[in-house]
């Protein structure tokens, strides 16, 4: 027995304890610090303007920096993509109309004696918020390490961009268009019935 206790403290033993050890601290670690990002997360969702004021100081941050140092330019360029997408993502119903738009199938209310569907995006605010943060966080890491400023010809990334925009957009608004959609729910009627007054059964 004391040769197999002697044995648990050999120099082997003992780094194999240490780092069972110290990976169990990282685990409970890993798991405490989610715990506390979801909870900020959560904490900050209802506040929509503060969190795109934010959000919004936070790119023109970096829009600064790249401007001040002159270079990062691809970074921007991608960056300005990615926003692009989620933008239009931000604005595209969660099921295609173009799916449903048939003789049969379920249309959006054309009449005001028509039923009221809100309007489901495929990115949810929170999630395009989100992106858009963490995406523009990634990017301004980007700027301090030189190995991702690639030499380019600014202008023409702009213009680029600037076309690809344009395209996008005037695609998206034929898209709404066509279908008779509106991405903004704000203003919209809201269905009105009588107050539920019955108690509530829970099982057992």
């Amino acid at each position: 027995v004391c040769q197999v206790y002697l044995d648990m403290w050999t120099p082997h033993h003992m780094s194999r304890w240490i780092f069972t050890c110290l990976l169990l601290v990282f685990l409970v670690l890993r798991v405490f610090l989610q715990e506390m990002y979801q909870s900020l997360l959560d904490d900050v969702t209802p506040y929509h303007k503060s969190r795109w004021v934010f959000a919004a100081l936070l790119v023109l941050g970096f829009l600064a920096r790249v401007f001040l140092l002159q270079g990062w330019y691809i970074i921007t360029y991608a960056l300005g993509i990615y926003h692009l997408n989620l933008f239009i993502a931000f604005l595209s119903p969660k099921i295609d109309p173009a799916l449903d738009y048939d003789d049969d199938g379920p249309e959006l209310p054309t009449r005001a004696n028509e039923e009221f569907r809100p309007f489901i995006r495929r990115l949810p605010e929170f999630k395009f918020w989100y992106s858009v943060t963490k995406s523009t966080v990634i990017a301004v890491i980007c700027t301090f390490f030189d190995c991702f400023n690639i030499p380019v010809f600014w202008p023409i990334l702009v213009m680029y961009f600037i076309t690809l925009t344009c395209i996008t957009m005037k695609r998206q608004i034929k898209h709404m268009i066509k279908y008779r959609y509106l991405p903004f729910t704000h203003g919209k009627p809201k269905y009105q019935g009588h107050e539920d007054t019955g108690k509530v059964i829970s099982p057992k």
